[in-house]
């Protein structure tokens, strides 16, 4: 709840009728002033309390956020470890939960993989293959959740995000593409596509209320290549080759913006997905296109840098 995506998540079911009382967990305070949700500021090391907090509340609907994308706001090691712990607190304290009806899990398009022999545009029936560090987090929070909902007899929804973009939030695609210099693969420049942080929130709100029982992507329309997204940028662009690419992830932690293998993985093989599931099971269209948060992405003052590394939850609703 104290992320950004949590914050937005909380801020829209707080308008929902049929919302009739909000607990969220996190390690920072929420962004937004929030009228009638109940915080606690909690570390996922501190699994007890969780369980206590969770229990006592005893909901209806969990939405677990706990996703730390490796090099936003921590490096891998971290980012793996902080993921794990509080994923595995927020599952283990709604097992517990007599109300329980549903479970919402945050998951990423990474979980597809981009192996040679994948699809391009994978829909939710596409087999899971990730190739990545953090399409297998991913994946293995999908696993829990499954086990969860399988054990305990409940919905659980999986929303498969496009790399979310937003202003404040922390996201390595996002740093990249907005440094004077911007690398892309010479010799094979594919589309990828990506989401706003508002569509995404309202996507988690939508899967709450329908109770989802299935994965399903969250992906804006259209798509757009790394080289057309640097022009609408009006940066330069860096052609790379094969190898080059390693070296250029090297050096980026070296200068301290690091690129993430999957952040590479999409540049360098592009990311799609097949959005029409969301229409059909939850009713949902993103309001803006890939490009039009491609714009917005570039006119935006600031973005959030990585800052000091702290372990917590991203958000619990």
């Amino acid at each position: 709840m104290g992320g950004e995506l949590g914050s937005l998540v909380a801020s829209k079911l707080e308008a929902e009728p049929w919302v009739g009382s909000l607990v969220g967990i996190d390690v920072d305070p929420p962004r937004r002033r929030l009228r009638r949700a109940e915080f606690h500021l909690l570390q996922p090391s501190q699994r007890e309390r969780i369980v206590d907090v969770v229990t006592k509340f005893n909901p209806h609907v969990v939405i677990n956020l706990s996703v730390w994308e490796p090099d936003a706001r921590a490096g891998l090691a971290h980012a793996r470890q902080f993921t794990a712990d509080a994923t595995t607190a927020i599952i283990g304290a709604a097992a517990e939960c007599p109300a329980l009806e549903g479970l919402v899990v945050r998951s990423g398009l990474e979980v597809y993989g981009r192996e040679h022999h994948a699809p391009t545009r994978p829909d939710e029936t596409a087999a899971l293959h990730p190739t990545s560090e953090y399409g297998r987090m991913l994946a293995d929070i999908e696993r829990q959740a499954r086990e969860l909902g399988r054990r305990v007899k409940i919905a659980v929804g999986k929303l498969r995000l496009a790399p979310v973009l937003g202003k404040h939030v922390p996201s390595p695609l996002g740093r990249l593409l907005r440094q004077p210099v911007v690398p892309f693969s010479l010799l094979a420049d594919s589309p990828f596509a990506v989401v706003e942080d508002g569509d995404a929130a309202r996507a988690f709100v939508a899967a709450a209320v329908g109770r989802l029982d299935t994965p399903v992507n969250i992906v804006a329309p259209g798509a757009i290549t790394a080289l057309q997204a640097i022009m609408r940028g009006r940066r330069v662009p860096l052609p790379l080759v094969g190898p080059e690419w390693w070296v250029a992830g090297k050096m980026s932690h070296a200068f301290g913006a690091p690129i993430p293998d999957h952040v590479i993985e999409l540049m360098h093989r592009g990311r799609l997905a097949d959005g029409a599931k969301a229409v059909e099971v939850l009713g949902f269209t993103p309001a803006l296109s890939t490009p039009e948060v491609i714009d917005h992405l570039y006119a935006w003052e600031s973005v959030v840098r990585i800052g000091a590394i702290t372990s917590g939850i991203q958000g619990v609703a």
